[in-house]
């Protein structure tokens, strides 16, 4: 049902696709839509009137906007899971953003930019982050830092702000993804309490301070595996935007040279090729989770690193196998393909600006992977 309300905002979003773009924001009536249709508790806790849904159904509602639209389905993944994330928290943080208003959103930026220092009952935190996705929606902020203890590694640690701690500062003129309005986030000086923090350890170890409270299967999920998809996952929704474009020009365009596009063999396999594609990268997301949540329903350890590092590869090639897929059907447009009515063109700009991400980057978490396979010490728990 959820998913088929996301499909039923589809055309609206089509429709606004240009003034999203051109305000570098998502309007405030898609956001009121989607909050109507109930698309932001799919991974909220039941306790704050959420659906403690599988992972795959956010996903899926998150790959159905982006046919419409990749900057609402961006904003969604991004705010969508914090939602989850909260739950990992002290409960007391999820009733200071919820506890009044249930339908309060929270944005983040993760850069470890937070500049700490630990005080009586909490931490002064300063900083300033970039790449803050759907702040402008939002009335709460997770933001990263670092805890340098004599001695020891960093902690990282995310930190929950309200809207009155921290200062938004328009940056964002890009390429790509303009209706997202990721500006950046100015800290100066506040206190944090020590349960609006969560440590990276505890999500990698399955360890959160609110298990005992938000007990559902879905929260026992690594946060590394849960997050890096929601960067990604648009990219699909957003090729498949892009493919359903192509083939409703290219099944009726004849050429200037009285060629028909559908005749040829370069449009054939690019339409071949991006649907195979699309299937695969579909396929393997579900199939991940299937395998984290089964292992969580028959109480098996989540301690098979190799297989995390897998998953966590397979997200980070998502995007950039998108964006080699957009580019095929664009250079069998034609000219057709250069003009910015041609809506082609917004959805290959998007996914390759989603490529910009950290956690986007494949080269870096495959050499990672490769090594471990090879003997070598993973470096990489954020998995």
């Amino acid at each position: 049902m959820l998913v088929q309300r996301a499909r039923d905002l589809i055309p609206k979003l089509k429709e606004r696709a240009v003034q999203t773009e051109t305000a570098r924001k998502v309007p405030e009536e898609t956001i009121a839509e989607m909050q109507a249709a109930g698309l932001f508790d799919v991974l909220k806790p039941k306790m704050y009137g959420g659906y403690e849904m599988d992972p795959q159904v956010f996903y899926d509602v998150q790959m159905a906007l982006a046919e419409g639209c990749m900057s609402t389905a961006w904003i969604y993944g991004v705010i969508g899971v914090h939602n989850w994330q909260i739950a990992l928290f002290d409960p007391r943080a999820a009733q200071d953003v919820f506890g009044k208003d249930p339908s309060t959103l929270i944005a983040s930026t993760y850069m470890p930019k937070g500049q700490v220092t630990p005080v009586e009952g909490g931490f002064k935190f300063s900083g300033r982050w970039g790449f803050s996705s759907g702040i402008d929606h939002c009335d709460w902020v997770f933001l990263g830092g670092l805890i340098f203890n004599p001695g020891q590694p960093p902690e990282y640690r995310t930190f929950l702000l309200p809207k009155s701690d921290y200062e938004v500062i328009d940056t964002w003129h890009v390429m790509g993804l303009k209706g997202t309005g990721s500006k950046d986030i100015v800290v100066k000086d506040v206190f944090v309490p020590e349960y609006r923090t969560h440590k990276a350890s505890d999500g990698f170890m399955g360890t959160n301070p609110g298990r005992d409270t938000f007990t559902a299967d879905l929260y026992k999920l690594p946060f590394g595996q849960i997050f890096v998809r929601a960067v990604s996952t648009a990219a699909i929704g957003g090729l498949q935007g892009a493919l359903d474009t192509f083939l409703d020009f290219a099944k009726v365009r004849v050429g200037d040279m009285g060629n028909k596009t559908s005749e040829q063999a370069p449009a054939q396999l690019a339409a071949a090729e991006t649907a195979t594609a699309i299937d695969e990268m579909k396929l393997v997301l579900n199939r991940n989770f299937s395998v984290l949540q089964t292992k969580i329903r028959n109480k098996q350890p989540l301690d098979d690193i190799q297989q995390r590092l897998l998953f966590r590869h397979q997200a980070s090639q998502t995007v950039e196998r998108c964006a080699k897929h957009a580019y095929q059907l664009f250079s069998v447009c034609g000219g057709r393909g250069i003009f910015t009515d041609f809506p082609l063109y917004r959805y290959m700009t998007d996914i390759m600006a989603a490529r910009g991400h950290y956690a986007n980057n494949p080269e870096q978490f495959g050499r990672n992977f490769g090594g471990f396979l090879l003997g070598r010490e993973n470096t990489d728990f954020f998995i």
